[in-house]
């Protein structure tokens, strides 16, 4: 694959020792780079039964196959390994300008085994690798981390760094990695693998040619797609508009969608834009999955997360690599006066509404401040928020004391009692160290499981369920589960993949009820969807990329120029099932048993809510993912892919090499 590196490096932390392996031509023909590559490394090298926090594990770094190549929204890196959080298949992904970094070094992907005995970062450069001494960085937050190595490490070229904080370093298992000033990838624990290989940074700073097969025809779909990008505009001061669009989406039918409002939305207010819709749609989960939006506030609530009040103290936007979009942003915190910190990345959707709705909280101060303090720490904000609101509606039922919690009223919306709470979290002191490594164990130690919301060990992305049965499928059948950007029915019917893909069935005008059954095209849906998001994971691309759909964001033709290929949409598509695929062989291989997984009552509607959009909903969730698994050519009772499928994917042979 001409856009790729051929190459990835292998670093032994055990031995100190680094070295570069040439990977053959046939497993980037087969599953691309990104999380494809990584998950056929992982699947060969990491033996079973591995401890995630021991040697055996292997963290990797991997950048997509058209980063780097002129393709526009190619720059986002997935590291990979065995979760601590799940004991399965682990991955999460990020943004920022690291992923090209991997590829101007020389390599595909950066594969990390052993565990050093003392604290330790890895540079690269074009002269190669090397491993070098981290102790005075080790117990910096990520930010100052990333500061003082960024100072310490420049050259003739700056180097990209992807760093843990203060929660990786504490092995916190719902600790992640982050680069450009607390930018995180968060899920699956991956920042308590490297804490525990003694690994604070990677710090990368070559400047190696990206080759491309043809450049010009990849920089015509770039110009084509920033054309439309750039000729989209939204009036200003219209945020408090999209909680009245959350309550027509609510009564809505489901339908397909244009995928450009993806980008005519985000470049205006980034991923806040989301809030006060999910809020009055169902589309947000309320008060720890447990309300209707009249029981948390309804509009009052919406209307406090109006994404124009984050655009009044966004100081400056910023872009990813190769991003004609621009969703990120800085913001001022100086008006808060609680914080410290002068200023903190725009929230995202998820962490709003993890620290707002979910704890049924108003107070915007505290969603920047709580933002800014577990992005420094590198804690998942998505599993935090959903562990608080567990001790949250616990203490409210008594299973937790204020004895048991140090002294805090952990009520909903005490905004100053949750920070408390998660600098607890952060430093692993007292009750905090219980929360810390996330609400499956926090609940096994305490009880109230009932109230516990996680999918095999990951707590859930912060989309209901009940509002998206697709996503419930999802949750749930994704090798590392819980995950909310596999797929969703808007999301299916934004994309049009059933003009890339003959076997995707077509985004039609529907009632929602429909979506609660289990049918043979529901099935079909969520395999496409899955299909096509590790195909976007392979290729480096942006999940707001994928949602613009087919016919604006044009992934079969960029493949095709920067590699030098002639495939048609099916090829690729069998490329993301069969990366798929290798996933769950993974879960298998471990032991992480598909079918052990499921979703909580509460997110399943049992018993169904009795106020707002969602009232009176009840999935069919296990009977839709057996049919989502019987797509795929997996056993359909265990979730196992069948050797029949695993042969005609030509995963056996791929081992081999």
């Amino acid at each position: 694959m001409i856009s790729c590196m051929g190459k990835v490096l292998r670093v032994d932390l055990t031995a100190g020792t680094t070295a570069v392996e040439k990977i053959p031509d046939e497993v980037y023909e087969a599953v691309l780079s990104g999380k494809g590559l990584g998950a056929w490394y992982l699947y060969k090298n990491i033996p079973a039964g591995a401890d995630p926090l021991g040697p055996d594990n292997i963290l990797g770094f991997c950048s997509g196959a058209l980063t780097g190549t002129g393709a526009f929204m190619t720059g986002r890196w997935t590291v990979v390994c065995k979760s601590p959080l799940t004991g399965g298949w682990g991955d999460a992904n990020c943004g920022g300008i690291f992923a090209p970094a991997i590829k101007q070094c020389g390599y595909d992907a950066i594969f990390i085994s052993g565990i050093s005995d003392k604290p330790v970062y890895l540079f690269c450069d074009n002269k190669g690798a090397e491993i070098r001494d981290a102790s005075e960085y080790w117990g910096l937050d990520a930010v100052e981390a990333e500061d003082r190595l960024r100072k310490d490490c420049s050259g003739k070229k700056i180097p990209r760094i992807a760093v843990i904080g203060q929660s990786g370093e504490n092995l916190s298992r719902i600790s992640g990695i982050c680069n450009e000033g607390g930018r995180i990838a968060a899920r699956s624990g991956v920042g308590a693998v490297m804490g525990s290989k003694r690994l604070k940074a990677v710090v990368l700073a070559g400047s190696k040619p990206i080759k491309c097969a043809d450049p010009e025809a990849v920089k015509a779909i770039s110009r084509e797609l920033g054309r439309k990008v750039n000729k989209m505009f939204v009036p200003k001061g219209i945020g408090g508009s999209l909680a009245l669009g959350g309550i027509g989406m609510g009564m809505a039918p489901s339908l397909p969608l244009d995928g450009s409002l993806t980008s005519l939305i985000f470049r205006e207010w980034g991923t806040p834009s989301n809030t006060p819709m999910a809020i009055m749609s169902g589309d947000g989960p309320l008060k720890n999955w447990g309300a209707g939006p009249s029981e948390v506030g309804g509009m009052r609530m919406a209307l406090a997360y109006n994404p124009d009040k984050i655009n009044k103290i966004e100081e400056a936007k910023y872009h990813c690599y190769s991003c004609p979009l621009g969703c990120g942003g800085r913001v001022d915190l100086s008006q808060v006066a609680y914080s410290e910190f002068y200023e903190t990345h725009k929230p995202e959707y998820e962490t709003i509404q993890a620290f707002g709705a979910l704890i049924v909280s108003r107070d915007l101060n505290a969603v920047l401040y709580i933002n800014e303090l577990l992005n420094r720490a590198g804690m998942d904000t998505i599993s935090a928020g959903n562990t608080v609101a567990w001790a949250i509606e616990c203490y409210e039922n008594g299973i937790l004391t204020k004895e048991q919690t140090d002294g805090l009223e952990l009520t909903w919306g005490n905004y100053e009692a949750v920070i408390e709470l998660v600098r607890k979290m952060i430093a692993r002191e007292g009750f905090g160290n219980d929360l810390a490594d996330g609400v499956k164990r926090a609940a096994a130690k305490y009880g109230g499981e009932e109230y516990a919301m996680h999918v095999g060990g990951q707590e859930p992305g912060m989309h209901d369920t009940r509002n998206d049965p697709q996503l419930g499928i999802h949750m749930v059948a994704e090798p590392a589960p819980g995950k909310h950007t596999i797929g969703m029915a808007i999301q299916y019917g934004a994309m049009s993949l059933c003009d890339i893909c003959s076997w995707a069935p077509p985004a039609t005008m529907h009632a929602k009820a429909e979506d609660l059954e289990p049918t043979e095209t529901m099935a079909m849906i969520s395999k496409a969807n899955a299909c096509y998001s590790m195909l976007f994971d392979g290729i480096g691309g942006c999940y707001y990329a994928e949602m613009m759909g087919v016919h604006m964001y044009k992934t079969i033709e960029y493949i095709n120029a920067a590699a030098g290929w002639n495939y048609d949409g099916d090829h690729y598509m069998e490329i993301g099932a069969r990366i798929q695929t290798i996933r769950q062989m993974f879960n298998v291989k471990h032991g992480y048993a598909p079918s052990d997984v499921k979703l909580p009552d509460r997110m399943q509607g049992k018993p169904a809510l009795r106020t707002g959009p969602l009232k009176g909903v009840t999935l069919k969730n296990k009977e839709q993912v057996a049919m989502h698994w019987k797509a795929f050519g997996w056993d359909e009772k265990t979730g196992e892919p069948l050797p029949e499928t695993v042969e005609k994917l030509g995963i056996n042979r791929l081992m081999e090499m």
